[in-house]
């Protein structure tokens, strides 16, 4: 429903949309009219090419599309854009294709403005009916280019059929030219009419409009009526509604019926109106499988029946009086006047009753079959038909429709019954036709369809049941005094905002929140609505986590609210078939504790306990975490007044808490399946709010149920399905801190020493499962156990989860695992503690703070790949994150323990990932950087080059700098490569990225890195530097290819923009000539992307001088004969483009043979072939000739 946002001119929307509402709404007039006039004008120079009219055409289409919202804005430029376009028109110099690119902007006026508005604007003097009848009988229906000058051709014409003359006047001279006798006008327009109802597109529309206006003039009804009629029922009776060329004739048959039973006048059409019926009757419209029949049929037999009954309103309908806010305020002794004479009229037309045809009950009978019908639009048209019947008839009459439409709202009826029930509703009291003594019947059952849904497999109907019912809220407040609805404001009130804060869909909360404004508004007297409505408007309730957690608990705050909300919760939200409406549920059942506490401990508990243990799965979920979630907030409340959990509820429901688990693995045959998926998360946070709400069940044997079943959880984690998982470990990592932190104290700080030992143990023997969930649950679980469960197992616990880090890395499996371990690495150290002296076995000291690092620094060079991609990422990831928080707790405890390598090694590492390809990751590593370089409290001692670093990176760069965005991260990044320390990590961070395959990363990181290397060109020991470093890189990354790809792509780029130009003037620079050396090391690869970045790189390693330049030009000649042909192809093409960049290569004199042989040759023929080419451009180069060396055997 979208009542509310109609009236202010907006349109509805989710929230993010908000800026767009607001735009459309303060459209303030028509601004393009400037514009428009302009891009009408230039019609006539546009019109001959597509290529000019198209854009005209779609920036006119752009400017008018602004106004769908708020069409009335164009009212005052209408006349003057629809004269401008009819000169055009009517100009006999005008060719075709300016006539139709005209009616082509006038169609797109006329679908903004709506053809209702619009066609009344066209001329319709006596003198526009021939041409308009000309120009239009030269149409091709057919032509799908032209159709828009169809159909404004047939609404002109519906104009012009308006002239008060008999259209026989206007025959004048019947005999043509030739002698023939010509064709009337009245005929001419019959024909045209019949012709364009039986032809598809949006000219059947106008043509059913042409007929309602034509055929109701006086002297067409006298001589074509009757004929027409006939025409059009026989069509009904003869076409076959399952033909696609029938439905269309059909449609157009119905249409204009419809309108001329609309538009024409009783005494007129009365003698037909039973025939029609009967023919309707006949062809059983209701049963068509096209939905468009069918609403054309309810269209018209409600029209039909309107022309049985005599058109007056009814004496008897309720009148609230003048449905203006400002007129009822303004209400005077006068208008009372007015309405007891008018009373006096009423009562007297009242007596004079008649009586109801037969054909009557036939209507309504088919109009209550539409509100069943399965499509809204059937459904629609039949509550507005039944409206618009029943206000024609008597008292009695008019109230069996009302119980009839009531009928509609039983259990037994689908939702597309209980949605027409509703429209029907609504209608009825707008028009006044549901007296207010039906009010105790109809109010009950909105209530009920205000909370209506029906699951249907895995998902629900009934939203749209729950939106009709918003908008029968809404037409209530509009109908009734406030004294007729006073009885049942609570009633509304609670199911509205009930609707409007917990409705799934979020279509009916916008709805049920404009309902009660519209109630607020009008009633004045909803208990505190306009409080209510500050919290809960039209765009609060567009976010469904809000409308649960914080509007819910604002509104249950008022008395009047508190129980109904609760109630609801219990009985439909708790048992809801999506799980995240129980959750929600639950978590909003916990904050409206606060609100009614003795309630919930006394009676929602009591309902919920047996729910816990039923037998339907989402209703025993659901009450599982309403019950641990209810349980916790008691105990927060008792925190206030000294009182525990076991006070404030009864003995038998801490029984029945204690025996949930029993009863659910019983139930659920250890939650296996689909029932484990949500019963496992719900049972685990039971333990967990139960255990924080210090229930006193230390030492009894429900303890070691719950332990057991985390543990089995845990072991079961490989059988979960994928999407469930992550929650399931997080249910039972919390669940089990909190039992532990509860139940397995000997005493206050130290642990039971039996279950200390045997959880460590079995958690670490967990580590080396060959399940990877299980390494990971487990892995999870040492993370997350208090610090005196830790202390003494400190060292044991390590070296497992160090373990599996180093082991599984090398082999590169278990990286989900290997990611959970390191987060709990840092989550250990954590809970353990930093002592500078103490033991390894118990804290984090100065003997394993070195292995703790060096575990987390490995980790950071975590590359592993799968299918899946750079899985390894999510090592990265979790390590740069455990550094940070270690880092952290070690300086503000014992910074004398952070060694200048260790912290080096760190912020290296996080400086090479914050130079990396990947945006999510280079960001986390680059926030994590900035965080320890101006951390405070504490300070990170031993950063190197701090001075510098604060330079490159102020204070103001932590918030500002966006790392994602490559444009602004690599211009800050490359700095960090005139910084020793940090050069060669940055260095390789840079080398993916530049080396990379996308764009906008290879775009910046290589300009931000061409940059520094054009601020160092002039200095030798810099340069010479930075190709050490570069070499370097190389050297240590020769046999992976991660690295060594995009490298020899990085090096293509800066020795095509010369950044080595000042090594090129020395011969034999030892940069190149080891250079040169391990690019022939790359050559050896079989890899193709590999050796084309090679073959790129010789071509750039050209342009030194001496006798490298002979070696790059043997290693270039030897790929032309690669076994590869892609690469000895690759080779030639690459060696033509260095010839010409750099011609002083070889000798001219041979430069054109060589160019020549390199181009025309193919080089993707046999070996032999190739091989001759390849020797005679050593011949011509003075290169000796490569020697094919034979395989030695043994």
């Amino acid at each position: 429903m979208a009542l509310s946002e109609t009236e202010n001119g907006c349109s509805g929307g989710e929230v993010g949309d908000s800026d767009v509402i607001v735009k459309t709404c303060v459209l303030g007039g028509f601004a393009e009219s400037d514009e428009t006039r302009a891009l009408i004008s230039s019609l006539p120079e546009v019109h001959r090419d597509m290529v000019t009219s198209e854009p005209a055409t779609q920036r006119f289409l752009v400017i008018m599309n602004r106004y769908q919202e708020q069409p009335h804005l164009l009212d005052p430029h209408l006349e003057w854009m629809l004269n401008m376009i009819l000169n055009f028109v009517r100009s006999e110099s005008s060719p075709p294709s300016l006539v139709h690119l005209g009616f082509k902007f006038l169609y797109i006026i006329c679908k903004v403005r709506g053809y209702k508005i619009f066609m009344q604007l066209f001329p319709h003097e006596v003198a526009d009916v021939q041409p308009v009848l000309d120009l239009l009988t030269r149409q091709d229906p057919k032509d799908s280019e032209t159709w828009e000058t169809r159909y404004m051709l047939l609404l002109w014409l519906s104009m012009t059929c308006l002239i008060p003359f008999d259209l026989s006047r206007l025959d004048g001279h019947l005999e043509s030219g030739g002698g023939k006798a010509r064709e009337p006008i009245m005929d001419q327009i019959l024909a045209i009419a019949k012709s364009y109802l039986v032809v598809r597109g949006s000219s059947r529309n106008a043509a059913s409009v042409l007929v309602s206006k034509f055929m109701t003039r006086p002297d067409v009804k006298q001589k074509h009526l009757a004929d027409f009629l006939d025409w059009s029922l026989t069509t009904i009776s003869q076409t076959n509604d399952q033909l696609l060329r029938d439905i269309v004739v059909l449609d157009g048959a119905l249409q204009s019926l419809a309108k001329v039973f609309k538009h024409g006048k009783r005494d007129d059409l009365l003698q037909y109106a039973p025939t029609v019926l009967q023919c309707l009757e006949q062809k059983h419209l209701s049963e068509s499988s096209e939905a468009m029949l069918r609403k054309l049929g309810v269209k018209l037999i409600q029209r039909l029946g309107l022309n049985f009954l005599k058109p007056r309103l009814a004496t008897w309908r309720y009148q609230r009086g003048s449905r203006s806010l400002a007129a009822n305020l303004a209400m005077s002794q006068s208008t009372t006047a007015t309405s007891a004479v008018t009373s006096g009229l009423e009562s007297q037309e009242q007596e004079e009753d008649y009586d109801i045809p037969e054909e009557v009950e036939t209507v309504i009978e088919h109009l209550l079959v539409g509100l069943k019908d399965k499509e809204t639009i059937v459904r629609w048209s039949a509550a507005k038909g039944i409206g618009r019947v029943t206000g024609r008839l008597p008292k009695d009459l008019a109230d069996e429709v009302v119980g009839s439409v009531m009928d509609c709202f039983s259990f037994q009826e689908t939702d597309n019954a209980w949605h027409g029930g509703c429209l029907a509703l609504a209608e009825l009291g707008r028009r006044g036709l549901l007296l207010p003594s039906r009010l105790t019947d109809v109010v009950p059952l909105i209530i009920k369809s205000l909370t209506y849904e029906e699951k249907r497999g895995a998902c629900s109907v009934g939203s749209n049941v729950r939106d009709a019912a918003c908008y029968v809220c809404w037409s209530f407040a509009r109908a009734y005094e406030p004294k007729e609805l006073e009885p049942f404001v609570n009633q509304i009130a609670s199911a509205l905002l009930i609707t409007a804060v917990f409705d799934r869909n979020v279509n009916c909360r916008r709805a049920a929140s404009a309902a009660f404004q519209e109630n607020v508004g009008r009633q004045g007297t909803f208990p505190h609505g306009i409080d209510i409505l500050t919290a809960a408007d039209y765009y609060a309730v567009g976010n469904l986590s809000n409308c649960y957690l914080n509007i819910s608990v604002y509104i249950a705050s008022f008395p009047e609210y508190t129980k109904a909300m609760i109630d609801h919760l219990i009985s439909m939200k708790i048992n809801h078939w999506h799980s995240v409406i129980r959750e929600l549920a639950t978590k909003a059942l916990h904050n409206l504790t606060p609100q009614a506490p003795d309630y919930m401990a006394t009676t929602v508990l009591s309902q919920l306990l047996p729910m816990a243990v039923g037998i339907d799965l989402h209703g025993r979920h659901g009450a599982i975490l309403a019950c641990a979630e209810i349980t916790h907030a008691l105990y927060k409340l008792g925190l206030q007044t000294n009182r525990t959990v076991v006070d404030m509820i009864s003995s038998e429901c801490v029984d029945a808490l204690k025996n949930i688990h029993q009863m659910v693995i019983r139930f659920c045959l250890l939650c296996r399946g689909f029932g484990g998926e949500l019963m496992r998360p719900a049972m685990c946070g039971l333990i967990e709010k139960l255990s924080l709400s210090k229930m006193p069940f230390k030492n009894e044997p429900v303890i070691a149920g719950w332990q057991w079943l985390i543990d089995d959880t845990i072991k079961t984690l490989h059988l979960i399905s994928s999407g469930a998982k992550d929650g399931i470990i997080a249910a039972v990592v919390s669940a089990l801190s909190a039992l532990c932190e509860e139940y397995y104290q000997a005493q206050a700080g130290q642990a039971d020493s039996q279950i200390q030992d045997v959880l460590v143990s079995q958690y670490i023997e967990g580590l080396q499962s060959p399940q990877m969930l299980i390494r990971s649950g487990s892995a999870l679980a040492l993370g997350c156990l208090p610090r005196f469960m830790i202390h003494s197992k400190l060292k044991q616990i390590f070296e497992g989860l160090q373990q599996m880090c180093t082991v599984s890395q090398k082999e590169g499996s278990f990286t989900e695992a290997r990611r959970d371990a390191v987060k709990a690495i840092a989550q250990v150290c954590t809970k353990a503690g930093v002592c500078a002296n103490g033991s390894p076995d118990s804290a984090l000291c100065s003997e394993n703070v070195a292995d703790v690092y060096g575990t987390l620094l490995q980790s950071m060079n975590d590359y592993t790949k799968d299918s899946r991609g750079d899985v390894g990422a999510w090592v990265r990831e979790a390590a740069a994150t455990s550094l940070m928080d270690v880092t952290v707790l070690v300086a503000s405890s014992a910074p004398e323990i952070l060694s200048p390598d260790l912290v080096k090694c760190m912020m290296c590492c996080l400086a090479q990932q914050a130079a990396e390809k990947i945006d999510r990751y280079r960001a986390h590593a680059g926030n994590i950087f900035l965080h320890l370089l101006h951390s405070t409290e504490p300070a990170v001692p031993h950063i190197p080059h701090r001075e510098e670093l604060l330079s490159i990176f102020p204070v103001e760069t932590t918030t500002s700098l966006n790392w994602n965005a490559p444009s602004e991260a690599f211009q800050h990044i490359t700095q960090l490569l005139r910084l020793p320390h940090y050069q060669y990590h940055t260095l390789l961070g840079l080398t993916v990225s530049v080396g990379g395959i996308t764009e906008s990363t290879v775009h910046f990181s290589s300009q931000s890195l061409f940059d520094y290397l054009k601020g160092i060109q002039n200095n030798c020991a810099a340069l010479l530097q930075f190709g050490d470093t570069l070499l370097s890189i190389f050297r240590d990354n020769l046999r992976n290819d991660r690295v060594v790809i995009p490298f020899l792509n990085m090096l293509n780029q800066m020795l095509a923009n010369s950044c080595f130009e000042i090594f090129t003037t020395q011969e034999n620079h030892q940069f190149c000539v080891d250079l040169l050396a391990l690019c022939k090391e790359s050559k050896k690869s079989k890899d193709i992307s590999k050796l084309r970045a090679c073959v790129a790189v010789f071509c750039g390693l050209i342009q030194f001088q001496g006798e490298v330049r002979k070696k790059v030009l043997s290693q270039l000649l030897m790929l032309l004969c690669h076994p590869f042909p892609m690469i000895r192809k690759t080779t030639a093409s690459q060696m033509y483009e260095m010839l010409l960049t750099y011609d002083d290569v070889i000798d001219p004199v041979v430069l054109d043979d060589v160019m020549t042989l390199l181009s025309d040759a193919n080089w993707l023929s046999d070996m032999e072939t190739v091989r001759a080419n390849r020797n005679q451009i050593c011949d011509w180069l003075g290169v000796p000739r490569p020697q094919i060396v034979g395989k030695v055997t043994i």
